[in-house]
């Protein structure tokens, strides 16, 4: 067992990081802004300040920031009421109130001169335990700090964040000369475990570590674009996810962030590369359209622009980077960039798009000429920007969305091949590869990526992580796999606890997964017996988007209704396993949580989610039902409600809370809402005040297994099926269907919607009984599965699936 599996197993329980009430952000500028609202998000008051205004009052400039919050897309706070943990105010009048605040982050212009002149304003009003740091992402942070105290220096660090701040995990952490390492080891801790921050500790240097790399890495991607004759798209499609980018590419991700931004990040990249001469400065084409104010998604339209066309069609088109003008887009043809997209493995795809044959091949040569010289420029890069190849990763991670890291990419590909290649060719390397490889190490990393090879000592170390981060992988390595299967996994993560791991192609729920899950929870389990707790999660991109609808469209084409009757009831036999296992069962879902994902969920005894939940029953977008369980849980939550409210349980069917309970639920499975967040997800009901939110997505496994265990050492029981529940009846019934058809006459629905949600209606209401009838669970299992057969055999809703499964977009038909 490796040292950092036995660390992980043991650090189940972390310690409460720093209690912080109250925060000021000094700039409301998109940066400072976006701070201040997910610093609202996780419950801190913040007080917003900016320039006072001439005219529309002292505020003006924080309010209308605020008011932009509220609007942003995408959205800047989890839920709209987090706003109001905002006070806003001005750099004359609200200075005083800055003695109220334990932490101060300074995020104006980056100029070296203002910064100076408001913290000199500022420094009275900071109070000894209160934390002030900057949010600069060029300006040397010891530089700004020279108008401060001695002891203000102390507390006084860099805390750069990634725009924007609520969705990007990075923050470099950057110490000056006199930073307490106390001071900056606490506020770290608050960073990742409330603001769920990926925290790297950078050097004082220029563009600190995310930004030196990538921006070298986009204007290296420029030169060799000039080199290889390529054009916008084409570079989009090779710097993409099939070399474990975002799917945006490099023009669409520069439009994104702003070319203004990014044309500021790179002057400060080429001062700091004295050594290199034109090739960090900007091409003319970017210097033209920074004059002409074509700076992206905020004027709209940078390398791409969307217009609409005489008959209302929004049509998107690119920029020819030669002649500078817009043009319809067209989709780049590159025959071996589609065959590696078809492997699944990242460090198999790097190997094949390197070993083409690069006389022949255009991508081959651009792929080779990019990654060589950047694997090159990060080896150059230590020990002046970061303490180890390990933070230069995690950085790029992190910050850029990298799905590896360079050096974790050069050894995907190989070390010491790609040297060999790099010298047959006559071409440079970076003597710090060179040393290393000469002192007998091969790779950047070692015992599965938890050792880095360290410059100073010349040999590996263990990669440092805080208490509570963990993976299933690292377990799997550990622990090996008590039972699995193509879909899903079971992984024992220590002190009893078993983890079922989805893992299935792209996250679907498929037979797979149901036979395991019902087969490990359900009571004569060997399983339940071996184990006291159990969590369902995974460490894929996303937790799950729900059932297998290439699968269902297929056997209803054919009229396989036997065949989807019996997955309909091996659906709902997996969530009772779940609901009715005699231990605790905690889902974390993150990230999709869609569909028949959500209904596992929504079996589980408690759920831990992570705060980024994109989670909800969208069955009704595919002209469908939730047939696993899912609405037949609403209409208990409902009926639940109405009774706490009613006080009544006889006679709920028959007062108003039913009908309000039951819209909300109706509401929320027919207009297939999903969460913005997992905070919005418990007002859809989808999660309750007792499910724990977690804010870093590393700690999800372990706070899920903490979560399970507490129910497991409180001496959990199980759920019994119910057989008496009170079902709100044909008028309630009624009135839902009224609301759909209401709907549909304005034009907010079509024929098909009504249909669907009046199945719906019919399932959440208990079918045509009188309100009051007395019914089970199971009916409601036998409602759901009456209504999912019917739709399936529904020509409209055999085309909505297709066209989803085609385009990933919602039919209206």
């Amino acid at each position: 067992m490796g040292a950092v599996a036995e660390q992980e197993m043991k650090t189940t329980r972390v310690e409460a990081p720093l209690l912080l009430r109250k925060a000021a952000v000094l700039g409301a500028g998109t940066m400072g802004s976006r701070i201040a609202a997910h610093l609202a998000n996780v419950g801190v008051n913040v007080l917003l300040l900016d320039l006072p205004g001439s005219e529309g009052g002292r505020n003006v400039v924080a309010d209308k920031a605020l008011e932009a919050l509220k609007k942003s897309k995408a959205a800047a706070f989890y839920t709209p009421s987090a706003a109001m943990r905002i006070q806003t105010g001005n750099f004359e009048d609200d200075l005083a109130q800055l003695a109220e605040c334990d932490w101060i982050v300074e995020a104006v212009t980056e100029n070296l001169e203002i910064k100076q002149q408001l913290l000199a304003r500022v420094a009275p009003h900071v109070q000894p335990h209160a934390f002030l740091t900057t949010n600069t992402s060029g300006i040397p942070v010891g530089s700004i700090a020279s108008v401060l105290s001695p002891e203000l220096r102390r507390r006084w660090f860099g805390t750069h964040f990634f725009n924007p701040p609520r969705y990007m995990r990075l923050v470099e952490v950057v110490p000056g000369p006199d930073t307490d390492p106390a001071a900056m080891a606490a506020l770290s801790a608050f960073l990742d475990q409330n603001l769920g921050k990926e925290v790297v500790r950078a050097r004082d240097t220029p563009n600190f570590i995310a930004n030196r790399i990538g921006i070298f890495f986009i204007l290296e991607t420029l030169r060799v674009m000039r080199e290889e004759d390529l054009n916008v798209e084409e570079i989009d499609a090779l710097t993409g996810t099939a070399i474990g980018l975002p799917r945006t590419g490099t023009f669409r991700l520069a439009d994104m962030v702003g070319l203004d931004i990014l044309a500021y990040v790179a002057r400060n990249f080429a001062q700091a590369r004295t050594d290199a001469g034109g090739q960090a400065a900007l091409p003319p084409f970017l210097e033209t359209m920074l004059e002409r104010k074509w700076l992206g998604d905020k004027t709209g339209g940078g390398f791409y622009k969307k217009e609409r066309s005489a008959d209302g069609k929004e049509e998107r088109f690119v920029l020819d980077l030669k002649t500078l003008e817009y043009q319809p887009t067209s989709k780049p043809k590159f025959p071996a960039l589609d065959m590696a997209k078809n492997v699944e493995s990242l460090p198999e795809r790097l190997r094949i798009l390197l070993s083409g044959d690069q006389k022949k091949d255009k991508a081959a040569r651009f792929h080779w000429k990019l990654l060589t010289r950047l694997w090159n420029y990060s080896a150059d890069c230590l020990p002046e920007i970061a303490d180890s190849a390990a933070s230069i990763d995690a950085a790029m991670r992190a910050g850029y969305n990298w799905q590896l890291g360079p050096f974790e990419m050069w050894d995907a590909a190989g070390v010491a091949e790609t040297v060999a290649r790099v010298q047959a060719a006559d071409e440079p390397i970076s003597p710090v590869v060179e040393a290393m490889l000469a002192g007998g190490a091969k790779t950047w990393y070692a015992d599965n990526g938890t050792a880095y090879y360290d410059l100073a000592t010349r040999r590996y170390q263990t990669v440092a992580r805080p208490a509570g981060i963990a993976h299933i992988a690292t377990f799997r390595a550990s622990n090996g796999v008590v039972r699995a299967n193509p879909g899903a996994s079971l992984i024992d993560i220590g002190d009893g606890v078993g983890c079922i791991e989805l893992h299935s192609t792209k996250s679907t729920i498929g037979d797979d997964i149901m036979r395991l899950i019902t087969k490990t929870l359900e009571p004569s389990s060997e399983f339940v017996r071996d184990f006291r707790a159990f969590v369902i999660s995974s460490d894929a991109e996303n937790f799950s988007v729900g059932a297998n609808l290439m699968q269902l469209l297929l056997a209803a084409q054919e009229g396989e209704w036997e065949d989807i009757d019996l997955t309909v009831r091996t659906f709902q036999r997996m969530t009772q396993s779940i609901k009715f296992c005699p231990r605790p069962v905690v889902v974390a879902p993150y990230a999709l949580c869609l569909g028949g994902a959500t209904e596992i969920s929504l079996h589980g005894a408690r759920r831990q989610a992570h705060a980024e939940l994109y989670m909800g029953l969208v069955e009704t977008g595919v002209g469908l039902i939730p047939g696993g369980g899912g609405t037949k849980e609403f209409a208990l939550k409902a009926t639940d409600e109405a009774i706490h409210a009613f006080g009544d349980a006889s006679r709920v069917a028959i007062s108003t809370e039913i009908v309000d309970t039951m819209k909300q639920a109706f509401e929320t499975i027919a207009m297939a809402k999903v969460s913005t967040s997992a905070a919005e997800a418990r007002s859809l009901n989808l999660l309750t005040e007792e499910d724990g939110i977690t804010l870093n997505r590393e700690r999800l496994l372990l706070e899920a297994k903490n979560a399970t265990l507490a129910l497991a050492d409180a001496g959990y029981l199980p759920p019994v099926m119910r057989s008496e529940i009170p079902a709100a009846g044909e008028s309630v019934r009624a009135t839902l269907r009224l609301g759909a058809y209401l709907m549909q006459q304005s034009g907010y629905a079509s024929e098909h919607d009504v249909k669907v949600a009046g199945h719906v209606a019919h399932i959440l209401c208990g079918g045509r009984v009188a309100p009051g009838t007395r019914v089970s669970e199971q009916y409601y299992l036998d409602l759901e599965r009456e209504a999912f057969l019917s739709l399936c055999g529904e020509r409209k809703t055999q085309e909505r699936i297709a066209y989803t499964l085609s385009n990933g977009k919602p039919l209206r038909n």
